[in-house]
């Protein structure tokens, strides 16, 4: 009971999801050879979206359907808050150090906050909830930018095409988890209003979107191999095609919140986790 408490903890306090974005930019930082004051960058990755993750579930309504994590929001409301207050701290002293890259924080900025804002309970805000894109788009768009453009921009280094490459291989992999994960909220979604390709789209269009996803994926993984990306690196980053294939049909008549919170999340870093520990 005490591990399932911790367990719970971890995961439902979002610090769980914030370290996978810290160990998926240390994965850019290796493939690329980056050089830049890296850990306060990963402390400023971590606190944001510890604070971003804890501010839009607490704005999130309670549903009682016999979620883990809603009873868990319903019941640390107030630690809810204290996460949010101090990610903004952490985020907001960090954030100072990396002023002169203040452009590219923006646009990381402003594109979470079109995510979360459709859930602020005013007039404004709820009209962007009727964008059919936005939801899907706008956290695959974050997630790819923090974790990787962001940190080759701020090391200074020359864009080029191997890093739209694996711009274009993150923000995929990342979209397909979404397209399950907005799957699983599609009827809560249809009740709030919320619009979205899942919730316009037939369940066999979802199934055509959500594998040309993942062929884009593979195809712009397999593509950094003709850019000096080791051989071991790219196969790594594909692996993720034997999961996301293996639980499609799963994941569309099982939603736990293990296998969305725990797992998808944790697919987003998985390669990027091994990447990390075979250069240790």
């Amino acid at each position: 009971m005490m591990f399932k408490r911790a367990f719970n903890f971890f995961i439902y306090s979002s610090i769980f999801v914030s370290l996978c974005a810290v160990i998926m930019v240390a994965q850019t930082n290796i493939l690329f050879h980056l050089e830049y004051e890296k850990f306060p960058f990963f402390f400023f990755v971590f606190c944001s979206t510890l604070c971003s993750y804890n501010f839009h579930w607490w704005l999130t309504p309670y549903a009682p359907n016999g979620s883990m994590r809603n009873e868990w929001n319903q019941g640390n409301r107030i630690l809810m808050v204290f996460f949010c207050i101090l990610g903004l701290i952490g985020a907001a002293y960090t954030g100072w150090g990396l002023r002169n890259h203040w452009m590219a924080l923006g646009i990381g900025v402003f594109a979470t906050f079109l995510y979360t804002a459709p859930k602020i309970p005013y007039g404004a805000f709820r009209k962007l909830s009727k964008i059919a894109v936005g939801k899907t788009i706008f956290l695959s768009f974050v997630w790819m930018y923090v974790t990787t453009a962001l940190p080759i921009l701020v090391s200074d280094a020359n864009f080029n095409f191997a890093h739209l490459l694996f711009c274009s291989s993150r923000f995929f992999l990342i979209f397909a988890i979404c397209i399950l994960f907005d799957y699983k909220d599609r009827e809560e979604d249809r009740r709030q209003g919320i619009v979205s390709m899942v919730t316009r789209f037939s369940d066999q269009n979802i199934m055509k979107l959500y594998l040309l996803t993942v062929l884009i994926f593979g195809l712009s993984s397999a593509a950094l191999y003709f850019y000096d990306i080791p051989f071991l690196d790219v196969i790594t980053i594909l692996l993720a095609i034997i999961p996301l294939l293996g639980l499609k049909n799963y994941a569309r008549t099982h939603f736990g919140d293990y296998l969305y919170y725990f797992v998808l999340d944790g697919l987003m870093m998985a390669s990027a986790l091994i990447t990390v520990f075979i250069r240790i």
